[in-house]
């Protein structure tokens, strides 16, 4: 892996080596850091979004009705699914533009908000009980979590496990003839700090880890697991930015009620 990022953001994985098409890009509003971005313009796919969380970022502003391209590059790279209708794919299958930094987590922030509507921030997601329900119910977790307390998030997708032989099915948008690959395969890795001054003294993480698939209930603490098994499934390294002894303990945590105390 190359090095992160973005050396002071704490939510920064390690760069993608081997992808020639990747797009790395961090969205800003007002010089401000919004989130970043891990986007292969030869798949139409978002491999990841990093992102911090806090109460500022979080208010009571209304949906935007629709989505658009993501103007920092050509819409040639990106799939057609703006417009408002979540019935955006046509395979029948119940795929939903599912947000990877979700609308909640920005409606505090009118512009900031607008930018989770980029295409680009999203992956076809079963939208009945797994968009609308667990992975909804995780997210609003997080959110109650970054009223107190600032956190740090990865949130992204994987075609495939490591050494994997997972079929991969493909879907188009109703609006788009470009074929998009459907992840088996949608988590998030979450980071809790502790610091004195500016220096992490000590770093709690968990991993959440989902087919892409419908639930039959919301308890996403089932799904719990060490953020070095999710290294594992995808190949990533995350929480780079920490001291490695640090990390090293964080990511070993499996635990959400121990990630919640921390």
């Amino acid at each position: 892996m190359n090095p992160a990022l973005g050396q002071e953001w704490l939510e920064m994985p390690a760069e993608m080596e081997g992808y020639s098409n990747l797009y790395l890009n961090t969205i800003t509003s007002g010089g401000e850091r919004n989130y970043t971005i891990a986007y292969d313009k030869s798949k139409y796919t978002t491999y990841w979004v990093a992102y911090p969380l806090n109460s500022k970022h979080m208010g009571s502003l209304s949906r935007p009705d629709s989505w658009s391209f993501d103007p920092n590059f050509d819409s040639k790279y990106q799939v057609d699914l703006c417009g408002a209708s979540y019935t955006t794919y046509n395979n029948g299958a119940g795929h939903a533009r599912g947000h990877l930094i979700p609308n909640a987590s920005r409606n505090g922030i009118k512009d900031m908000q607008l930018q989770t509507f980029y295409v680009t921030n999203s992956a076809p997601q079963i939208q009945n009980s797994f968009n609308d329900g667990i992975w909804s119910a995780l997210e609003a977790a997080l959110q109650s979590i970054a009223k107190k307390e600032e956190i740090y998030i990865v949130s992204g997708t994987a075609l495939q496990s490591v050494g994997g032989n997972e079929t991969i099915t493909y879907t188009k948008a109703k609006n788009d003839t470009k074929s998009v690959p459907v992840p088996n395969y949608f988590y998030k890795v979450v980071l809790k700090v502790e610091k004195s001054g500016s220096t992490v003294t000590s770093a709690k993480a968990i991993g959440f880890w989902f087919e892409n698939k419908a639930y039959s209930n919301t308890t996403y603490s089932t799904y719990g697991v060490s953020v070095d098994e999710i290294e594992k499934k995808t190949g990533m390294d995350f929480f780079v930015n920490l001291p490695d002894a640090i990390e090293n303990v964080a990511e070993s945590n499996s635990s959400w009620s121990s990630f919640q105390s921390f």
